[in-house]
């Protein structure tokens, strides 16, 4: 019995060495690289496990609903998203570099609906469910700040996150950021489409004018 204890006790340590095992935490330094660091930089061609067929997985309907096709970039990009073909368009400043296309936008809901509606909402008047719930809310995408903003801030936004907004870069492939900017664009033209570029049809659904107040002037 006495040596059926000792060996029940050598048992526990080893679960509590199991359980308190010797790590690096993030950003620690380490004296065991020349640098200094304890994270490495990732081997190349490696992919982060929340980008491609992984992430698909993450809601459980992976193969169960039918997504539109991803057509692929149609332009190299750089890191920043930018137009290797155009070359340097600005410091932070510059366009969307894809052609507008209904398979763009078509790919920019749909990763829209997934990464952003849930605090930018489904119009992006910024009241997801999530804000409903107590999380912070973001800005309308129909502010006149936001309407006047560059393609780029998105894309920049988007990549590196702002506020308590985490970044996605790890999530969407660079097309796919440049999709949501494009679909984010057409949501602003949906709240303030000019006039002009409305059909007939379109403009005989709009109210009148609000009638004057005749007793104003008297």
């Amino acid at each position: 019995m006495l040596a059926a204890l000792f060996a029940l006790t050598g048992c526990e340590q080893a679960m509590h060495d199991m359980y308190s095992q010797p790590k690096y935490k993030p950003l620690e330094p380490s004296p065991l690289f020349a640098d200094g660091n304890s994270a490495r930089t990732p081997p190349p061609g490696s992919v982060p496990m929340a980008q491609g067929a992984a992430a698909d997985t993450a809601s459980g309907r992976h193969g169960q609903i039918a997504l539109p096709s991803d057509p692929g970039p149609a332009l190299p990009l750089d890191a920043q998203g930018r137009n290797l073909v155009q070359g340097e368009v600005g410091e932070r400043r510059y366009a969307n570099p894809l052609p507008l296309t209904l398979a763009l936008l078509q790919r920019g809901r749909q990763r829209f609906d997934i990464y952003c509606a849930p605090c930018h909402g489904r119009s992006g008047n910024g009241d997801g469910m999530i804000v409903r719930r107590g999380f912070p809310a973001p800005p309308s995408y129909h502010t006149e700040r936001l309407r006047n903003a560059p393609d780029s801030h998105f894309y920049q936004v988007i990549t590196h996150g702002y506020g308590v907004m985490y970044p996605y870069a790890d999530r969407l492939s660079p097309h796919d950021r440049w999709a949501i900017v494009a679909y984010v664009r057409a949501l602003q033209l949906s709240q303030h489409a000019p006039r002009d570029r409305l059909a007939p049809q379109d403009l005989a659904r709009l109210p009148g004018p609000p009638a004057k107040d005749a007793g104003a002037h008297r």
